[in-house]
């Protein structure tokens, strides 16, 4: 089979060519979006699987000490690692559900520190969706304030990269937890979960980026 791009600009790609002694011409879109609507995209993605589990679960993840949420994100983020690593999964699920649970358990986080861990599912499902979006939305708020300043930097980093720097702000998260929230000059917990949303936020719009250039 023979392929030509006969046109191409920043949103269509117009290819004709030769398959099976016949001739064929297609069309394909690629309508790209700014980060500002990819982190959207992402959240909204997440969201919607924080209401399903609201709604099947209730608010269960409210008796949970920020101790244990710093636990569970390590739990998937170390499986990221391993994955990258061994490029094995035995378990049938992606990386990137992962990354959408980190991201789902690092909002948890940031309302158990403001709210404090209950000792029932004290929320209604409306109540934590709405803690949800404030959380989201100052995550989206601090993401665009150091894009501006370091220019998109992480769109030159590997994905494996921001699974490290996950890692590591896990690791300096439960030092802090150890020292029972008590720090010297780092920033707190809560920067520490801002910063794993975003991360987690990123590597998931550049899968998603990858997967599109592979259909392309």
């Amino acid at each position: 089979m023979k392929k030509k791009l006969i046109i191409s600009d920043k949103n269509i790609r117009f290819f004709c060519g030769l398959q099976n002694n016949a001739y064929y011409c297609n069309v394909k879109y690629s309508i790209k979006m700014d980060t500002d609507q990819q982190f959207d995209a992402v959240i909204d993605r997440c969201r919607k699987l924080f209401e399903k589990k609201a709604s099947d679960y209730g608010t269960a993840w409210r008796i949970m000490r920020p101790e244990s949420v710093t636990d569970q994100i390590f739990i998937k983020a170390n499986r990221i690692r391993e994955i990258e690593i061994t490029k094995t999964a035995l378990v049938d699920e992606g990386v990137e559900s992962e990354f959408v649970g980190m991201i789902n358990y690092a909002i948890m986080g940031l309302i158990q520190l403001e709210k404090g861990f209950a000792s029932t599912a004290d929320f209604s499902a409306d109540e934590a969706v709405k803690y949800y979006n404030i959380y989201a939305a100052k995550a989206k708020e601090l993401m665009m304030r150091k894009n501006h300043d370091y220019g998109e930097a992480w769109r030159t980093m590997r994905v494996s990269s921001i699974t490290d720097l996950i890692l590591m702000k896990l690791y300096r998260i439960k030092q802090i937890e150890d020292h029972n929230g008590k720090t010297t000059v780092s920033e707190g917990i809560d920067a520490g979960y801002y910063d794993i949303i975003n991360y987690s936020v990123f590597n998931l719009i550049k899968l998603n980026e990858e997967k599109i250039n592979i259909n392309q």
